[in-house]
């Protein structure tokens, strides 16, 4: 048997980190993982958290924990100790350092080649600032730690044909985007989303949607010159090297099935342009991947949900189909 032959046959390696102790990661993480033999047989699950908070969410939410890590055969817990005691639903600025140390822990592991991709339950970035760290949210974070000069957000519902919605920029002040986008930086977005569409996703000739900024996609420069200057002359770089990209469109007209039904992704140029679409059609069963790192990360498309916290009223979901996607992803970049 080849080295190639012996590495396609080990377990995927999967990392997932807890989030914010007071929200619903701990216990929406134990649900999911409740049934990883069945749903995921070629994937080993490391956990990283503090198991005694880990092991009080999981009763709460009727999964015995105990049993799930017995043998470490398909989960394992990499403890981390909490900074601060935590109960369901009450932030502790004093546990905002022990979150960024679990989100570190898994980078690190996944530079190191140990495992295969992170799965990230969701955080709270006012803990995170409250404990004197500057965090502005995991795709900033995950760019500024593995050195990665570029990265793109894209937020995609599960089914059949799914909908993918990418970002040209991510958390900016609406007043700030326009300086924001540039020819050459919607370049380079447009090369990392064909790049990882055609290697994590496995789609060999993706074509990409692109939204204008301004209503109308700018009516020919009456409402805005963005699309003449800046997003056109990229579209045309980018076709020009072989990337099938399309528009500028009217954001308010081009998610329509017609379409929608012959696009891979969509790339609207800022947060709340693309990403209320994709919530309201696929919210619970979305998921966020982070594009153009050298390491593979996915998360869930939903924050902390404190009042849900400790209910067990929490939907597993999107967990589910965020560890759905790092794992085909993994298997992805194995084969290709």
């Amino acid at each position: 048997m080849t080295s190639a032959a012996q590495s396609a046959s080990l377990p995927l390696q999967i990392a997932i980190t807890t989030g914010e102790p007071a929200g619903v990661g701990p216990e929406l993480t134990a649900q999911a993982l409740a049934g990883a033999a069945a749903h995921w047989p070629a994937a080993q699950f490391t956990v990283l958290g503090d198991a005694v908070l880990l092991a009080e969410r999981a009763r709460a939410v009727g999964v015995d924990w105990a049993a799930l890590l017995a043998h470490g055969r398909r989960v394992r817990m990499q403890h981390r100790a909490l900074g601060a005691p935590s109960l369901a639903g009450k932030l502790d600025a004093a546990n905002g350092r022990y979150v960024l140390d679990l989100l570190d822990s898994a980078i690190d592991g996944a530079l190191a080649g140990t495992f295969d991709a992170i799965v990230t339950a969701p955080l709270q970035k006012s803990t995170i600032n409250d404990a004197g760290v500057p965090f502005t949210g995991h795709t900033e974070y995950l760019a500024e730690r593995t050195h990665t000069p570029r990265v793109v957000m894209m937020l995609a519902g599960t089914g059949k044909r799914p909908l993918r919605v990418a970002l040209a920029t991510t958390h900016l002040p609406l007043k700030d985007v326009s300086a924001a986008l540039s020819i050459e930086s919607l370049v380079e977005t447009l090369r990392i989303i064909d790049h990882d569409l055609r290697h994590h996703f496995g789609l060999p000739a993706p074509r990409i949607l692109v939204t204008g900024l301004n209503p109308h996609a700018g009516e020919n420069g009456y409402l805005g010159r963005e699309e003449i200057d800046v997003i056109t002359p990229a579209l045309k770089l980018v076709n020009d090297q072989g990337i099938d990209a399309r528009g500028p469109y009217p954001a308010d007209t081009l998610f329509q099935p017609r379409y929608l039904e012959q696009a891979d992704c969509v790339l609207a140029m800022f947060h709340d342009q693309g990403l209320p679409v994709l919530k309201y059609a696929t919210f619970g069963e979305g998921i966020n991947v982070t594009l153009g790192l050298p390491i593979i990360r996915t998360s869930v498309d939903h924050g902390t949900a404190l009042d849900l916290a400790g209910t067990g009223r929490a939907d597993a979901g999107s967990l589910i189909a965020a560890i759905d996607t790092a794992v085909s992803m993994a298997q992805n970049r194995r084969v290709g």
